[in-house]
């Protein structure tokens, strides 16, 4: 049984993880409070990959005082040697006496071998404390690990009325100030960003990161059947992804040129594989992949069950019957075939709301 006292902790824990929240990619974000005698005598959080983890860090605040303590951790620790020595190890010379995870490492070369270590010296554990926080705090390297593709976040801008651009293309700006501001934290939190051509054609936009310091920018990736867009697009300074679906060289070579890396996943019709694209990015370390195109690739993405969460900010305005919808979508005869969604979170942002909703499984 946990005590009121194993989930205040944990809870403490959970909030040191969050600290990562834009930096530890791709590594999962982990925070660990190490407490002795009622007292925390160490905290710490993993700040960026290839430095030192969270239990790391709070044992080396908790010094002498680590013995015989309690080690709360929002993640199994690792049993296996990376960029770092294995944490299970660390604790097990510290000589702590019981580590509490919140969860089980979905990383296969982890997976339970960390707590068996520890177990194995003698020390208690117990695991599964606040694990839905947990799983939440770090759902994409989740994803990645247990489904070998990213988290996919699809964001909207929509007016009340659901239309994101008028009949003419004209789309900025529909929501304010506040609610772009909001966007640039879910970009930072992403490994990838991803539009289309169409976006990149009309709006030629950078889709990075410009007003948090975060030390990295996403990776962009850009869906090209025919690498059509221009080398001197915005969204290709610093570096792109251009996946295609067929190879045209001459125009992927002056995109290479520009610093655009090009790869061509195509399908059975001609156009980019995304179910093979997922794997693509999983293999490249993507965790959350954030998405901001126009509605006719967002209703591809939708419709082939690539799209896991929607983040919709809604403009207090009405655009009318004319203009443009959200996501393009094969024509549906029952109500039964309409999409169907769990709301997660709905906040005003300044003016507008933003509706955080999960998409549901057909099985759902």
């Amino acid at each position: 049984m946990h005590t009121a006292a194993d989930h205040v902790f944990m809870a403490q824990a959970l909030r040191l993880a969050e600290r990562g929240m834009y930096t530890t990619s791709p590594n999962p974000r982990v925070g660990c409070v190490i407490v002795n005698d009622g007292k925390v005598v160490g905290e710490g959080w993993h700040e960026r990959a290839g430095q030192a983890h969270a239990e790391v860090h709070a044992l080396q605040q908790a010094g002498d005082k680590a013995k015989g303590a309690t080690v709360y951790v929002t993640l199994e620790p690792c049993s296996h040697h990376g960029r770092t020595p294995p944490c299970a190890d660390a604790l097990i010379n510290a000589g702590v006496a019981r580590v509490v995870a919140a969860m089980q490492d979905p990383n296969p070369k982890v997976s339970g071998s960390g707590m068996a270590r520890l177990q194995a010296h003698g020390i208690e554990i117990a695991v599964g404390l606040m694990q839905p926080q947990a799983r939440e705090l770090n759902i994409g390297f989740i994803s990645r690990m247990e489904r070998n593709r990213p988290w996919v976040r699809s964001k909207m801008a929509a007016s009340l009325d659901g239309k994101t651009a008028l009949a003419n293309g004209t789309s900025q700006w529909i929501t304010a100030d506040a609610a772009r501001l909001d966007v640039q934290r879910w970009r930072a939190r992403s490994c990838a960003i991803l539009t289309g051509v169409g976006t990149v054609l009309a709006d030629d936009p950078q889709l990075n990161v410009r007003t948090l310091d975060i030390g990295r920018q996403p990776l962009r990736v850009i869906l090209d059947s025919r690498c059509r867009m221009s080398p001197a697009a915005r969204i290709l300074q610093g570096g792109a992804l251009v996946v295609c679906a067929r190879m045209e060289e001459n125009n992927a070579a002056a995109l290479r040129n520009a610093g655009a890396e090009v790869i061509a996943l195509p399908d059975a019709n001609g156009r980019v594989d995304f179910a093979a694209l997922m794997q693509e990015l999983a293999g490249r370390g993507i965790n959350e992949l954030h998405v901001e195109a126009g509605y006719k690739l967002s209703g591809s993405l939708l419709a082939e069950g690539m799209i896991d969460e929607l983040l919709l900010y809604m403009a207090p305005t009405l655009m009318g019957n004319a203009a443009m919808g959200m996501f393009e979508l094969p024509v549906f005869t029952e109500m039964n075939q309409a999409v169907s969604l769990t709301i997660q979170q709905l906040d005003f942002v300044g003016q507008d709301i933003r509706v955080r909703a999960r998409v549901n499984s057909p099985a759902d």
